[in-house]
Formats: structure tokens, sequence, C-alpha cells
């Protein structure tokens, strides 16, 4: 009985254990190698999704959506940077470092980050994505795409992630606030039609290791937004 409850006690502690974002980052990391996708709930505090919603809404860069034409009714702006750039991305856009710290892979060297907001007639039609094509015309998809919920109303109407290989489904998303996904870049997915008058934000991050002839060919930092003119 002794030993019973001290296990029992032990099993308290250890659920008391407060994660850290290494510690989410490394769970997801894992898993995402052996799974099409994988979640976490509630992987960052209240402050940080306040402060990553005001600065998305607030940025000076949001527009109708800069992104091809899969991405039906939506708005954003989105990204390209290197891994060694990731300071300036967190200096010009402060409230995007929680996320970056959270859910970026130290194993990969280049990045395109966009928010996708999403409201009523919105809708995502399947692609597999490989933004970057626009600076190398042959690339494989990303290793892995990461996507955190910023903003979900709880009465949305559609809205939900459905991926797929092969024409089979291998996962389906309902999304809620402060969820991380992982799924893996070759896969193809879509987001359902919002059906109803909500505003619906997410964060995706398309997460690429290129060799040294494909990293030269895609810029250090640069933003894309319909409000640039080039």
């Amino acid at each position: 009985m002794k030993n019973n409850i001290i296990n029992q006690e032990n099993e308290i502690s250890e659920l008391e254990i407060p994660r850290t974002l290494k510690d989410i980052k490394a769970n997801l990391l894992t898993q995402i190698v052996k799974k099409f996708y994988c979640l976490e709930k509630n992987v960052l505090s209240d402050k940080s999704i306040e402060t990553l919603e005001k600065g998305i809404l607030t940025c000076k860069y949001l527009d109708t959506n800069n992104l091809n034409r899969d991405f039906i009714s939506t708005k954003g702006f989105s990204i390209v940077f290197k891994s060694k750039f990731i300071d300036k991305v967190k200096k010009e856009f402060p409230f995007f470092e929680d996320y970056i710290d959270l859910a970026l892979d130290d194993g990969c060297n280049a990045f395109y980050l966009n928010p996708l907001i999403m409201s009523n007639n919105s809708r995502v039609d399947g692609h597999i994505d490989r933004s970057l094509r626009a600076y190398l015309k042959t690339i494989d998809p990303p290793s892995y795409v990461s996507v955190l919920y910023v903003k979900v109303p709880e009465n949305i109407q559609g809205g939900e992630l459905s991926i797929s290989h092969n024409k089979k489904s291998v996962g389906f998303v309902k999304p809620s606030k402060n969820t991380l996904v992982y799924f893996q870049g070759h896969l193809n997915h879509s987001v359902s039609q919002v059906k109803n008058d909500i505003t619906r934000i997410s964060l995706v991050c398309e997460q690429y290791y290129l060799n040294e002839r494909e990293l030269e060919s895609i810029p250090d930092f640069i933003v894309e937004s319909r409000k640039l003119k080039y």
C-alpha cells in the first residue's frame, strides 16, 4: 500500500510540472516523424495569443492574401527567411517571437511564414505547400508545416483542416484556439468554407531543409504583401 501511495504522488508531481516551449516542440517533432499529423493544445499563454492576434490584425502588411488561387476570400501576408535571419524576423515582427520559439525546427534552414485570416465564405482548396516556388521553380515540399490557431470563435461553422495522402483521408482537425498542429509537408490539405460571419486566424509556417544551391536561390529575408509595390 505504501508503494502505491508513493507512485500516485509521483504521478501527480509529474502532471503538475509545467511544459516549456522546448518540451512541446520536442514532443511534436518526435511525433511528426511517425505520424501524418500531430497536435498540442494550450501551447502558449493567453497573453502571447492576445499579442499575436493584435499584432496580426494591426500589421501594416495585412491585405487580401498574396497566396495562390487556392486561397479564396482570405487575408494575410507572408515572410520568407533563412534560419540565420530569425532574429531579424523577431525584431521586425516582435509579436511572432513566441510562435517562432515554439514552432520552428532548428534542423530546418528556410521558412515561409504567413498569417491566414478567414471569414464568411473563405476557404482553402486542396493543395500541397511549395510556396518557395516563386524563387525555385523545382522544389520539394517542406519537411513539415506548422499551424497555430490564434483565434477560433466557439460558434464557428466550417474552417476545418482536412489532410489527405494519395487521395485518402489521413487527418481531420477541427480548429481550436491556442492549438498547434504539425503535418508532414508532402500531404495534400484543405480548409473547409467558413459559413458564418466570424474571424478565424491561424499562423502557418512551411519549414524546409534546402541544400546549398537551393538556399542561395531564396531571399535572406523578404516580406510579401499586396500592399508592397515590387
